[in-house]
């Protein structure tokens, strides 16, 4: 089988992960445990870009060397991964020994190829993004004069021009190279002007902190160029001496981004490959990667996040107050991958408790807790099974297919929607078939049935979501007597008879309140919700004191949020003692 390989950005170290960091590495750990979950060798890389000027300014600003403070960063972003639950099988650091020597080959090459040259450059600079400006962007006002500078400097160029054409011709052979769609447009948009050459070195000079050019010492490498060959690194590439197998990873199956670096990947590093297929020896010729994907970002209010606007979300205080599997779920399913999408707190509390505590954590609970009571605590024997057990069989296998083809191209949202479908259609059989009247009339053959029916629905879908939320699922696994490797996933004939279920505390505990610690630290940008009490005392009101100006009516709402409304609707068959608990009824 086809190994399959994905990647992050490394992300800059200038400063300290947020929460778009933590959204691209997240899909990324989800799709890598899906591929694993598949039967594919699976490679996962993701890293840290530790040259050029910004972080050497930030080092400086922190006193440090820039390697030291590298090093303490790096640190903290690895324990940012761990705590979102994150899967990979190497953290790249473009000051890794591999990497650099990988990068000096590959500049060396170019250079004896006449892919590279050096000239003579004049114009404006931005400081802040380290890129050169063109006299006309300045013009039509697309960057601050405030952060640019004039200067007048020699430089190393990448012939990237040259290759314009063939660029071309591949985005028009591959329709799933850039995606999504409105991406693949973008870039066809930028490459209907000319292209230009790309500046790949830094006077040393000026800027000291990053790989020297092995045939010019007066200068180090452009942090673009050297990052970007991270990805060949993490496969095993190397210009002139590959490792046995790096093909078996490469091309990258696919590159996760932000939409803001589309340009660095869809042009820089593609130009990049086409150039080494050109001079690199048959066996270490690197292929276009099968797909780019360009994610959207998460706004506040419509405004993108942002440290200056303070409108930035603690990543680590939403897992802290929810749990690290419902902030996975919650990323993967609340936009599709690639759009942009708005967060609230309202918007995750709504999601957890309507999806996590309710409608999944309610039909876990149904089958363990019955089961528990009623029928000795193990896996019932599958008896005669009906039509509704066959409709269920028939609704579960196109659930398996569905979410395997959403899963496979990174649909996510329509993924975990289909798992959410079936769960749904577990909860209206298990309303149906009523198994409390089941035993209440004596049924027991009949009760368990439906009761095995159910808890192979909740075995499915915790293999099926194991790749989004790998705690939670695994303890449910484990509450079945479910093996959570377990990779044969086609329907519902999971479970062993007579293994052990354990009923235990609930998965997802409801939450009416915003926790006080996320409250406290929430962006003022954000509405708080807070939902009333029962324990508040009723205060009568003073006579004496004055009553307040009425509050304004309210604002409509628009239709996208009426539509997050579920009105539901029950009717109580039975009541029973909560086994663990002197004060609950199931």
């Amino acid at each position: 089988m086809d190994g399959f390989f994905i990647t992050t950005p490394i992300y800059y170290l200038n400063g300290q992960p947020h929460i778009g960091h933590a959204y691209t590495t997240i899909a990324a750990d989800v799709a890598a445990r899906w591929a694993r979950l598949s039967g594919r060798p699976t490679r996962f890389l993701t890293g840290t870009d530790e040259h050029g000027q910004k972080v050497m300014q930030a080092a400086e600003a922190r006193g440090m060397t820039p390697r030291a403070h590298c090093d303490a960063l790096a640190e903290e972003w690895k324990a940012m991964m761990a705590g979102l639950g994150i899967g990979y099988d190497r953290f790249i650091r473009t000051t890794d020994a591999d990497h650099e020597r990988v990068v000096s080959a590959t500049l060396q090459l170019l250079k004896d190829r006449d892919l590279l040259y050096k000239a003579t450059y004049e114009g404006w600079y931005h400081l802040a993004d380290e890129v050169f400006v063109t006299d006309k962007d300045v013009e039509e006002g697309k960057h601050d004069r405030e952060k640019l500078v004039r200067l007048t400097e020699d430089n190393w160029w990448f012939r990237m021009g040259s290759f314009q054409g063939a660029l071309l011709d591949h985005i028009s052979a591959n329709p799933d190279f850039l995606r999504p769609g409105n991406r693949r447009n973008e870039v066809l948009g930028f490459l209907r002007k000319p292209l230009n050459d790309l500046c790949i070195s830094r006077p040393r000079a000026r800027m000291s902190w990053g790989i020297p050019l092995p045939f010019d010492r007066a200068f180090v490498t452009y942090v673009w160029f050297d990052a970007l060959l991270n990805y060949l690194t993490g496969a095993g590439w190397h210009p002139t001496d590959p490792q046995d197998g790096w093909d078996t990873w490469w091309p990258a199956d696919y590159q996760l981004i932000g939409k803001d670096i589309l340009t660095t990947h869809a042009v820089y590093w593609t130009t990049m490959l086409l150039a080494l297929q050109q001079v690199c020896a048959p066996n270490a010729r690197p292929a276009l990667p099968k797909t780019l994907f360009a994610h959207g970002w998460w706004t506040v209010a419509g405004e993108k996040m942002s440290k200056s606007v303070g409108n930035t979300i603690d990543v680590t205080g939403l897992v802290g107050a929810f749990g690290v599997d419902a902030a996975r779920y919650f990323f993967l399913r609340e936009i599709a991958f690639g759009a942009d999408g708005g967060f609230s707190y309202d918007g995750f509390m709504s999601r957890y408790n309507v999806d996590l505590a309710n409608d999944f954590g309610n039909l876990a609970h149904r089958g363990t807790s019955m089961t528990s009571m009623w029928l000795g605590g193990v896996v019932p024997d599958r008896g005669a099974w009906g039509p509704a057990e066959e409709a269920l069989v028939a609704r579960a296998e196109t659930t398996v297919r569905t979410f395997a083809e959403r899963m496979d191209r990174l649909e996510f949202q329509d993924a975990l929607q289909a798992v959410f479908d079936l769960v749904g259609a577990g909860n209206k059989y298990v309303d149906t078939e009523a198994p409390w009247a089941l035993n209440k009339a004596g049924n027991v053959e009949r009760l368990k049935a439906v009761q095995r029916a159910t808890l192979e629905v909740c075995g499915l879908a915790a293999l099926l979501l194991a790749p989004v939320m790998p705690g939670k699922m695994v303890e449910l696994c484990g509450r079945l007597g479910l093996d959570p490797a377990t990779r044969a996933v086609a329907g519902l004939d999971l479970l062993r008879t007579g293994a052990p279920i354990t009923f235990g505390d609930p998965l997802f505990p409801r939450i009416r309140e915003l926790p006080e610690s996320l409250a406290a630290a929430a962006p003022a940008t954000l509405p708080r919700p807070r939902s009333p009490s029962m324990s508040e005392p009723v205060v009568p009101p003073n006579p004496a004191v004055a009553a307040p100006a009425p509050a304004p009516a309210p604002s409509e709402i628009v239709y996208d949020d009426f539509a997050k409304i579920q009105l539901r609707t029950g009717k109580v068959m039975e009541a029973t003692k909560h086994p663990n608990a002197d004060k609950l009824i199931v």
